[in-house]
């Protein structure tokens, strides 16, 4: 099918011609990877950025926009460079996890990502992908919507405005992965989360590492939040304020308030913020962020929080911002281990579903796949040492898979019709049935099987991916990204999934639409999704921890029958391993 779509490439040049609009334009963009010096915690340390920023600059594109982001790596390690959430279709050259779509950018080499933004508005976010460098290399990508296209909500927006949210390590990021992986143990937690790469005054020597955001009273903001944390899931609010979910991972919703949020790794939530309160004397409302804890492993337990603050009028002169010992966190703000909250706040969220932007959830599949997703414990090998539980290695695992990148990208092998060790059996089912919930954590436990194992689809495919939590060495709530394609989260729910009974219950009216589900803890997900974009695509957990592990699988879509259905070749200047 590939060599079809290659005999057929000046007719699908043809095609992609006629289906661009003659409103498109593109829009160029230098990233330039390089160390900058960057001072937190009283620690001063060299950090990898793009352009010297930390975090890096933002995108703002229009729907229907030809994007072109030529990268130039300035250091000696390898990079990539991932869209978070762009479908890249038929351009999956331009998706960039690293072994996967591409192999990665050596010092001194440039690539040029090239890609068009279609049917697609709203917030998104850039970061690297390669080792655990998104620690620092990442952005907003924030697309506006076409022209007629109107917004599904009336209110005027006085501005718009990015709210990152992160984590820093005092420590070397690449000596925290390296430990991980070779003693087998749990990575060292991060020293803070930050607000737009700021960790705010409740660390030390941080007062004047703060964000602060003003506002005129009256007003309404639109808060574009991303978590690019890791290895956390966060709950975020503002002191007194209610928020109004609107959008999220660049698709709108039903419209709710709330007074707080849960986001994963990975996705984005855009919501509606009117500075409607009377402050006091200081002029500020607190807003934080801090950990939704469902893992037994060690982790940052702390809070980071920034200020909203009221423009002061001719009457009123805002004071300075009162001594650390006063600051009260929002009250809204969730407890660590909340997750009555998380789950009220995820069962809220439903796609907007109108003539303009329709709901299209796959009515019926094709196929349904059922994916466990595990933490294991390995033997320690013979003369090494190891830090896990009971002196073993910790790994993860999808359907008893733990998932090792190639040394060629698996997109190239697939373009090219290569194996290089690449197989496409990967287990449809798991490969025992089990409580999966239910085993005890710690005496329970499978050794997994490593390989580079691909599921494979035809092109069109209704999919429905059933994700299974299960119990081994702790039940967890994981963040699931797939990239390459949107999905819709028909169900969800606590325990095992009953194929029987579960499906009843499917929400397929105005589910949500996601590029990242979190599975909840000790339960499932399930996901469905039409297969139409060719290629190579990553499925894997986004907590980069569970990914280094082998948390991760390969997804491949074949070909369509015509022209316009099949991925286009690889750009001059793709990188070669």
């Amino acid at each position: 099918m590939e060599r079809f779509c290659q005999l057929n490439l000046l007719v699908t040049t043809f095609i992609l011609v006629l289906a661009v609009p003659s409103s498109s334009t593109t829009k160029h963009f230098q990233f330039n990877v390089e160390w900058k010096s960057v001072t937190r915690l009283c620690t001063r340390k060299p950090v990898l950025t793009i352009n010297g920023k930390y975090p890096g600059p933002t995108i703002a594109v229009n729907e229907g926009d030809n994007v072109q982001i030529k990268v130039t790596n300035k250091v000696a390690p390898n990079t990539t460079i991932h869209w978070h959430g762009v479908r890249q279709l038929r351009t999956g050259w331009a998706d960039g996890p690293a072994y996967i779509t591409q192999c990665p950018i050596g010092a001194g080499s440039t690539y040029t990502y090239n890609f068009t933004v279609i049917n697609q508005r709203g917030t998104l976010w850039w970061h690297a992908h390669f080792s655990w460098q998104r620690a620092s290399v990442h952005g907003a990508f924030i697309i506006r919507p076409a022209p007629r296209m109107p917004l599904p909500f009336p209110t005027p927006i006085q501005l718009d405005i990015p709210i990152i949210l992160g984590e820093w390590w005092n420590g070397d990021i690449d000596a925290v992965e390296n430990e991980m992986m070779l003693y087998g143990g749990g990575p060292n937690s991060s020293d803070a989360y930050t607000i737009n790469g700021l960790p705010g005054p409740l660390y030390p020597c941080s007062a004047k590492d703060t964000f602060i955001q003003t506002v005129e009273r009256g007003k309404t903001y639109m808060l574009r939040i991303i978590n690019a944390a890791l290895n956390d899931e966060l709950f975020f609010a503002v002191a007194s304020h209610s928020l109004t979910v609107v959008e999220i991972d660049a698709v709108y919703t039903k419209p709710f308030t709330t007074s707080s949020i849960m986001i994963t790794p990975g996705q984005t939530t855009t919501v509606l913020l009117t500075a409607d309160q009377v402050p006091d004397a200081s002029g500020v409302f607190v807003m934080a962020a801090r950990p939704y804890l469902t893992s037994v492993f060690p982790f940052d337990n702390s809070t980071t929080i920034g200020f909203l603050k009221y423009k002061a009028n001719s009457n009123l002169e805002t004071k300075k911002p009162p001594a650390i010992s006063s600051y009260t966190l929002p009250s809204n703000l969730p407890e660590m281990k909340d997750t009555s909250f998380a789950t009220q706040f995820s069962d809220k969220l439903r796609s907007l579903g109108s003539s303009v932007y329709p709901c299209n959830v796959p009515k019926k599949i094709d196929k349904r796949a059922v994916m466990t997703i595990s933490l294991n414990l390995q033997d320690c090998p013979v003369n090494e040492t190891c830090k896990g539980y009971l002196n073993k290695k910790f790994y993860a695992s999808m359907n008893n898979q733990s998932f090792v990148r190639p040394s060629m990208s698996i997109l190239e092998s697939h373009y090219r019709n290569l194996k290089d060790g690449i197989s496409s059996d990967f287990p449809e089912k798991p490969p025992y049935v089990f409580n999966y919930t239910g085993v005890n954590p710690v005496t329970e436990n499978m050794n997994t099987e490593f390989g580079t194992k691909v599921l494979q689809v035809p092109f069109g495919t209704r999919l429905e991916i059933v994700l299974q939590d299960t119990n081994f060495l702790n039940p967890e709530n994981h963040p699931i990204h797939v990239h390459g394609h949107n999905f819709f989260i028909v169900g969800r729910g606590f325990g095992n999934f009953d194929a029987t009974k579960d499906p009843k219950g499917y929400n397929l009216v105005d589910p949500p639409e996601r590029n990242t589900v979190g599975v909840p803890v000790g339960g499932w997900a399930a996901i469905r999704l039409v297969a139409d974009n060719p290629g190579v695509w990553f499925i894997h957990c986004h907590l980069e921890e569970h990914t280094s592990w082998g948390l991760a699988m390969g997804f491949v879509v074949k070909s369509g029958k015509e022209p316009f259905q099949c991925l286009v070749p690889p750009p001059s200047d793709f990188p070669r391993c």
